[in-house]
């Protein structure tokens, strides 16, 4: 083998080996990040632009219609017993602050889950969080509705809709 060969695969292996360091430490990088910062992906992004042609406007509060759930439990997880009352705003659930349920879960993504009212019925979405949102064994895809009583998975935590 020439000398100018074995130079050109040692340099070619150099690189290699570079790349895989720098794609080590850009993963690393992204998975250590503080729990606060926004690492919101262009779907997320998109989402939230398009959210407000899907949520239903803003309406005088009014009294709730008999066996209308009144209030958002979590049922499981690391804050069981936590209740948030509805109104006629969407509920954003994940691991940002600027959530309106902060979980401090690993399995949840910072900005994991919407649950949101439109016209009578409450509905359930996922953000494009990395590990899902299930209903029972159903993985949530899209904007599916949700009655009360039905167990909402995002991470280790289930929050239900409770009358």
């Amino acid at each position: 083998m020439s000398e100018l060969t074995f130079t050109l695969l040692r340099l070619g292996y150099l690189v290699l080996l570079w790349v895989f360091v720098l794609t080590a430490i850009a993963v690393l990088r992204r998975d250590l990040a503080p729990r606060g910062a926004p690492r919101a992906s262009r779907a997320e992004r998109r989402r939230e632009q398009e959210a407000p042609a899907v949520a239903a406007p803003a309406a005088a509060p009014s009294k709730p219609k008999r066996g209308a759930p009144t209030r958002l439990v979590v049922t499981a997880g690391p804050l069981s017993g936590t209740t948030l009352p509805l109104s006629s705003a969407s509920i954003l659930i994940g691991r940002a602050p600027g959530c309106t349920l902060v979980l401090d879960d690993d399995f949840s993504s910072s900005r994991h889950a919407r649950i949101f009212p439109q016209g009578d019925q409450w509905f359930v979405e996922d953000l494009g969080s990395t590990n899902g949102t299930f209903m029972g064994d159903t993985k949530v895809s899209g904007p599916i509705p949700l009655a009360p009583g039905v167990g909402v998975q995002i991470g280790r935590s289930v929050v239900e809709l409770q009358g």
